[in-house]
């Protein structure tokens, strides 16, 4: 286990548990006690928990940062973004939110040879109100890039409020890709943040296909706001572990499941 996956985890357990002490840490993640104060010491300086005389607590309010997320299930994540990019045809319009495994499809649609043409006209238009993602795609002349404008989370690098709202109404999506925190077939598709969830359900309205991609650590969870009802997606991509009987929830309530 590297350091970034080992403090994930720490965080992941720290948030769990609301308390976590020291020697609870190093049992559960098999390192040495000093590794644990060492890892507490870090995520205390970036304000991520609070610590405590022989432990540490959640900041209230806590969310998984953007950078801390990419290190989970990123093999899963990549082999998502591989078969949701080959949904697209060039010359589409694509709409793209933030989180990790958004950034993994625009990436493998930056990639794919019959997109990459450096011959001057781009070959496909990308919308995303995810900064980290327009950064990525701004240097690629052969995609048409457009931001939603708006106020920039630093949790998630997500645009939201009303300039993005105004953009979006404005425009018309081939496909929409959506990644979530949470995908349930009674609580529909969710994220943690409403701003967020309000921007990411505008890109769906305005798209002709919807797909989420999303690996199977989000199947039968819930986060905090909707962002469409799952009669609104037209396809789920997700990993070769998602569990059999929430694939079959998802598929009955009407959406063809991708398991890569």
């Amino acid at each position: 286990m590297n350091q970034s996956e080992r403090l994930n985890d720490l965080l992941e357990l720290v948030t769990q548990r609301g308390w976590v002490g020291v020697e609870e840490a190093s049992r559960a993640l098999a390192v040495s006690t000093a590794t644990i104060r060492r890892d507490f010491d870090h995520l205390a300086r970036q304000q991520l928990i609070h610590r405590a005389r022989g432990g540490a607590s959640p900041v209230v309010g806590y969310e998984l940062p953007l950078s801390y997320k990419a290190t989970r299930h990123a093999t899963e994540k990549q082999r998502i973004a591989a078969a949701a990019s080959a949904l697209v045809q060039p010359g589409q319009v694509v709409g793209i939110n933030g989180g990790t495994t958004a950034a993994e499809v625009s990436r493998a649609l930056a990639s794919r040879p019959d997109i990459a043409q450096r011959d001057g006209s781009p070959r496909l238009t990308v919308v995303t109100n995810a900064v980290n993602i327009a950064a990525e795609l701004t240097v690629r002349p052969y995609i048409k890039l457009v931001m939603t404008g708006g106020i920039a989370r630093p949790q998630s690098y997500e645009l939201t409020g009303p300039l993005a709202r105004q953009t979006l109404t404005r425009l018309r999506l081939d496909v929409a890709f959506l990644g979530a925190d949470g995908v349930d077939v009674a609580g529909g598709i969710t994220a943690q943040h409403e701003g967020e969830a309000e921007v990411n359900g505008l890109l769906a309205a305005r798209a002709r296909s919807v797909v989420v991609v999303a690996d199977s650590s989000k199947l039968g969870r819930s986060a905090f706001a909707l962002i469409c009802r799952l009669s609104a997606v037209n396809v789920l991509v997700t990993d070769a572990g998602a569990p059999e009987h929430a694939v079959r929830a998802v598929e009955e309530a009407g959406v063809r499941v991708e398991r890569v």
